[in-house]
């Protein structure tokens, strides 16, 4: 499983190219216009202005910019559909409904976007057109999967139910968007958003978000005024190969301190792993005994799960419509009854034994004796 991949973004060459060509179409119009260039995920790259253009436009620029980039397409279609009537649409997070804004493209993929504004809506992206239909270069960067957000987030999980804490577990990419959070049951409400603003601030400043803890207890409270800055420690910066592909913040464990050592223990998985693949994970038999005590996971992967399971009595029917449970017993013994095509039957389970269940099996325990304990890996279809 890759935890990493490689994808395209726009360098500062291209930049100057599309900002070039875009300069130059709107100066031949004599258009009084802002430009401004953003990367893939909506942050301001470079930001120019032609002679008389008003100062409001600066900023109405870097907003179709930005929409291009994050939705994908150019920002008229969001306006189109508004105008259309669809007015459910200037509520999108992130998105102004203004035409000018283009997407910037390289085999397919986004990799930035260039806004315009001071004239007409045709006009401003007129010359956004320009600039994205100029030949710009690009550069290969890593960034994180989302089976690489999930691995971060079970490192630190796994420790967490190791430690009998319930913290909030949010790993977000290098631009400060959530990809994946871990919310435990018995986690506090409010820890889902501190743990996602310590992930953002670890990745948008590529530092932990203790820095800026450090920094406004030790005698410098303006770093309270940090732009998109939460000065809490919890959030680590993700590396891979020195690079920062994204963050991991944890909130709500015994203490501000759990939580850094929490989401350490996570940033850690990734730059220990092997190339940005999945590495093997060893269990050691005192965290499979804590596992078996009452019943636990003990991995949650990206498309199998392995639990220590452990029965005190008999259970209810079950059935996975995708889901397939291997089943090895480690104690104890107990009946298993399995229904299929109108056919029953029946398993009597001892220690060793394996049993294979297929997706879309019914089954259930009708005996168990105490303690009945077995490994179950769940491979998801």
């Amino acid at each position: 499983m890759t935890l990493v991949r490689i994808r395209k973004t726009i360098d500062s060459k291209g930049v100057r190219a599309v900002m070039d060509a875009a300069e130059e179409a709107a100066n031949s119009a004599c258009y009084r216009v802002v430009m401004a260039v953003v990367d893939a995920g909506g942050n301001l790259l470079e930001l120019r202005r032609t002679e008389g253009a008003q100062p409001a436009s600066a900023q109405v620029a870097i907003d179709k910019a930005r929409t291009a980039a994050i939705f994908v397409r150019p920002s008229r279609e969001i306006e189109e559909q508004v105008g259309a009537g669809r007015l459910g649409a200037l509520a999108l997070h992130g998105a102004r409904a203004l035409t000018g804004g283009m997407p910037l493209t390289v085999g397919g993929e986004v990799v930035g976007a260039i806004g315009t504004s001071g004239e007409t809506p045709d006009e401003d992206e007129s010359v956004s057109k320009a600039g994205a239909a100029a030949s710009f270069s690009s550069a290969n960067v890593h960034a994180l999967t989302y089976a690489g957000a999930k691995f971060v987030a079970e490192v630190a999980a796994r420790e967490a139910v190791r430690r009998t804490v319930s913290p909030v577990v949010a790993v977000v990419d290098a631009s400060g968007e959530l990809m994946y959070l871990w919310r435990p049951d018995g986690a506090q409400v409010a820890s889902v958003g501190v743990a996602t603003d310590k992930a953002r601030t670890a990745a948008i400043y590529r530092r932990p978000s203790k820095d800026f803890e450090d920094q406004a207890s030790g005698g410098r409270p303006s770093a309270l005024h940090l732009a998109g800055a939460v000065p809490l420690q919890g959030g680590m910066p993700l590396l891979h190969d020195g690079e920062v592909v994204g963050a991991v913040g944890v909130s709500g464990a015994s203490s501000a301190a759990e939580d850094q050592e929490l989401s350490a223990l996570g940033a850690r998985a990734i730059e220990s792993s092997c190339h940005g693949t999945w590495p093997a994970i060893h269990l050691s038999a005192a965290d499979v005994d804590i596992a078996f005590a009452n019943g636990g996971l003990l991995v949650d992967a990206f498309r199998y799960q392995v639990e220590a399971a452990h029965r005190m009595g008999p259970g209810e029917v079950e059935r996975h419509d995708t889901v397939t449970d291997i089943m090895r017993v480690a104690a104890g013994t107990a009946t298993l009854v399995t229904r299929s095509c109108g056919a029953t039957l029946t398993h009597e389970l001892a220690t060793g034994d394996v049993v294979v269940i297929p997706e879309g099996i019914a089954h259930e325990f009708t005996a168990v004796s105490e303690p009945f304990r077995y490994f179950v890996v769940k491979v998801q279809s």
